[in-house]
C-alpha cells in the first residue's frame, strides 16, 4: 500500500484511467464485434453501415492513446478487406 500523500492519490488516479481506458476499448470491440456480425450474415450495407460507425470510434482511440496508430489502421484495414469479401 502506498505510504505518501503523493503515492495514494497517484493510486487513485491510475485506477480511474484504467477503469475510463477500459471502457473506451469495450466501446470499440462493440463496435468491431457489429461489423464482423454484419459480415457473417452476408449484409453487405448493414456491414457497411456498421464500419462507418467503427470508424471514427477506432480513430478517437488513437487521439485518446488508448490505441497505436498502426493498430487502428490494421484494424480498420482487416475490417474493410472482410467486407469486401462478402
Amino acid at each position: 500500500m502506498a505510504n505518501t500523500a503523493q503515492a495514494r492519490k497517484r493510486v487513485r488516479q491510475a485506477e480511474k484511467a484504467r477503469k475510463h481506458n477500459m471502457a473506451m476499448r469495450s466501446q470499440v470491440r462493440t463496435a468491431y464485434k457489429a461489423v464482423l456480425k454484419a459480415v457473417q450474415n452476408g449484409d453487405a450495407e448493414q456491414a457497411q453501415a456498421a464500419y462507418r460507425k467503427a470508424q471514427p470510434i477506432i480513430d478517437r482511440m488513437v487521439n485518446k492513446g488508448i490505441y497505436k496508430r498502426n493498430t487502428a489502421a490494421r484494424r480498420k484495414a482487416a475490417l474493410v478487406k472482410k467486407i469486401k469479401s462478402i
